[in-house]
């Protein structure tokens, strides 16, 4: 049986540092996997499209690139509020481009005489958004989907697949047994290995960018 083994999951406590080689792929790979959800549900939350969103992520990754050389660990300013800020002034910039590349438009409303643009209708103000409150409730969630991927990609396939439709899709224990022909035995014994397994990994999340 392919059990994983806590060696087989690297912790993030020198990822800071691994990530300011920018040539360390790998590093980087796992930087983008673990936060570009977090990032793009921000973008969605302050009001952008999907394809804007999309925007923003690909914009903040690279702009962490930029800065990441020069980036200091300060323990009274945590990487999860430095990256919200990066976020944060990435979203702003985008509404703010956006907004200066639309065309007016007339209301059609009779006797309005304003104008404004479709943008403007649609986005928020940047000065008034506020996802502080959305990145905090989401940060642990985010760890937690980002740990179940990576455990994901290295546990017993059968292992995994009796754990995600017993306890992820709250399947009932007699539908999973039929389904996969697996006893009682191993459904416990999956949801007990791959629980821990996806502990571990958070607690690796949490130690290594906080």
């Amino acid at each position: 049986m392919n059990d994983v083994t806590d060696e087989y999951l690297p912790t993030r406590k020198t990822l800071l540092s691994r990530l300011r080689d920018l040539g360390d792929q790998e590093s980087w790979q796992q930087f983008f996997d673990t936060y570009w959800k977090l990032i793009y549900r921000a973008a969605v939350k302050s009001g952008l499209s999907h394809e804007e969103a999309q925007d923003v992520v690909q914009e903040t990754v690279l702009t962490v690139v930029k800065k990441m050389p020069e980036f200091k660990y300060d323990p009274a300013r945590s990487f999860k509020a430095w990256l919200l800020e990066t976020t944060r002034w990435r979203i702003n910039d985008y509404v703010n481009r956006v907004r200066a590349k639309e065309v007016p438009v007339a209301h059609v409303s009779k006797g309005d005489e304003g104008g404004g643009t479709a943008t403007e209708e649609r986005l928020p103000d940047p000065s008034s958004l506020e996802i502080e409150a959305f990145w905090e409730n989401q940060w642990e969630q985010n760890l937690m989907d980002a740990a179940i991927d990576r455990v994901k990609a290295r546990a017993s396939p059968k292992q995994f697949q009796m754990f995600e439709l017993y306890v992820l899709k709250e399947w009932p224990i007699r539908k999973v047994m039929e389904t996969l022909r697996v006893n009682m035995a191993q459904v416990h014994v999956a949801k007990h290995r791959v629980t821990a397994l996806i502990k571990k990994e958070v607690k690796h999340l949490q130690k290594g960018i906080v």
